[in-house]
């Protein structure tokens, strides 16, 4: 219900015969109790949106957060794969934890080195083309998204090949040089996070500032571009680090090891501590990005302070 505006015009005769016209105007305003009940409404459709995204998102963890503690035949409670992986003996379960840190090392490895080849390659790359060229930069992007429509399976019989020939002629079979394929599969995500820092930022008003001023190129890209980039950069990284620790089916079809072939494997012998661990997993991904936002305020804040 919206509030009306009623205008009343009433005709006046004065005392010389002159007629004249007075217009009253008043103007409708919504009564307290329905204000109170539009607001009451709201506030219910509010809830019920975010207890249904909330019991989307922690329905299935609880579930496996009650797996891990309920044995599943006898129904017996017991926090044993807890304890296992933080003692990291799993002996008395019949789980050998050996391959659960050797992936986990693995996976670690290959995010720092992984984000460090994709901001070698993307940022100087997107800065470049920022200022040269719309075009050359639509069609960068358009390559920098292509890993999105193709399947990791797809990409598996393209890299297999040439992953062969790399292990036998020129590197070794060693999990690390799943980075190059991890590059390829976080193209996408790091792209669009650098990107959104590079238009919101004058680059280059603040190339040409610093040039004229006799800054260098390197000057200008590391001292003036990159510290206006800090937020998009930690995006991109976090978000690459959250996509390597994820990543099966890569690792999988070509033979190598990483957290999740080993959660895979750890299975097999023993479901509640692998999925115990999968637990563990989301939530240093939850935490990554809880830090993401936590560093990202205390950028902005920095920034408004000076």
């Amino acid at each position: 219900m919206t509030s009306r505006t009623i205008r009343t015009v009433e005709t006046v005769g004065t005392e010389t015969g002159t007629v004249g016209t007075v217009e009253t105007v008043s103007t409708g305003v919504k009564p307290p109790q329905l204000r109170a009940a539009r607001v009451r409404r709201q506030s219910v459709i509010k809830f019920v949106i975010l207890f249904a995204t909330l019991s989307f998102l922690f329905v299935p963890l609880l579930a496996m957060l009650i797996f891990t503690l309920r044995h599943p035949l006898s129904g017996r409670w017991s926090a044993a794969p807890w304890i296992a992986i933080f003692t990291g003996n799993g002996e008395s379960l019949g789980a050998d934890l050996t391959v659960l840190w050797q992936g986990i090392g693995t996976s670690l490895s290959l995010s720092a080195v992984t984000v460090v080849i994709m901001l070698m390659l993307l940022v100087p790359t997107m800065v470049i083309v920022h200022i040269r060229s719309k075009v050359l930069e639509r069609a960068i992007e358009w390559v920098a998204t292509l890993p999105l429509t193709i399947p990791a399976i797809v990409l598996v019989v393209g890299l297999g090949p040439i992953y062969r020939w790399l292990s036998a002629d020129v590197l070794s079979t060693n999990p690390i040089w799943l980075c190059f394929a991890y590059v390829i599969l976080v193209m996408p995500f790091a792209f669009r996070a650098i990107a959104v820092g590079l238009n919101s930022i004058d680059v280059k008003t603040l190339v040409e500032a610093s040039r004229s001023l006799g800054a260098s190129w390197p000057k200008v890209f590391f001292k003036v571009i990159i510290p206006n980039l800090w937020q998009s950069i930690l995006s991109a990284s976090f978000i690459s680090i959250a996509v390597v620790l994820g990543e099966y089916t890569v690792a999988s079809l070509l033979g190598r090891m990483n957290l999740q072939v080993a959660l895979y494997q750890l299975g097999q012998s023993n479901s509640q501590i692998s999925t115990a661990m999968s637990l563990l997993a989301l939530l240093f991904g939850a935490v990554l990005l809880v830090a993401l936002d936590l560093i990202s305020d205390a950028m902005r804040k920095s920034r408004e302070g000076k």
